[in-house]
């Protein structure tokens, strides 16, 4: 046993230290995992957030509502743009003005043209001759672009600004 005592107090300061040096790497690491362990709530903090902050499932939910609530807000839009989409080339979507004095003895531009065409060329033109003692108005079918009726040049001018104003596949 004299043996054993003595070999104990022979190395009791290598193992002193070599236990210091344990211990330490010990409180090195714990102090390390200290510090991922608050990164890591502060990150769960930051992801609970949107929700009411106890969970991150109750946060995913909310989102997922968000999201639905979007989508049906979109299918909506599109339901909508459809709609849209049918009824445009219906609109009036040309337009041509001429304004126009026919008659020296009258001042000022009063007289007018006017085409309102959809996208397939189809409206009509308005026109309006004033004189000093009466304005008459007049109007005319357009169809495909073209008229049936005779065109004044001014109706004529209205016509070719219509037309070109358009996008679509409206003749000339």
């Amino acid at each position: 046993m004299d043996e054993l005592t003595q070999m104990v107090a022979e190395s009791l300061g290598t193992v002193t230290i070599a236990l210091s040096v344990v211990i330490l790497g010990l409180i090195v690491i714990v102090l390390v995992l200290i510090r991922r362990v608050s990164r890591l709530d502060k990150r769960i903090a930051k992801l609970t957030s949107g929700g009411d902050g106890n969970s991150l499932e109750s946060t995913l939910d909310a989102h997922i509502d968000k999201v639905y609530a979007v989508a049906r807000q979109v299918g909506e839009l599109e339901q909508r743009t459809a709609v849209l989409e049918r009824e445009e080339p219906g609109a009036f979507q040309r337009l041509g003005l001429v304004r126009y004095n026919p008659f020296e003895d009258t001042g000022g531009n009063q007289s007018f043209a006017l085409a309102m065409l959809n996208d397939r060329g189809d409206g009509f033109i308005v026109s309006s001759l004033h004189t000093r003692t009466a304005t008459r108005v007049y109007g005319k079918a357009i169809v495909n672009g073209t008229s049936e009726s005779a065109l004044s040049n001014e109706e004529a001018e209205a016509l070719r600004i219509a037309l070109a104003t358009g996008t679509g596949p409206a003749k000339g």
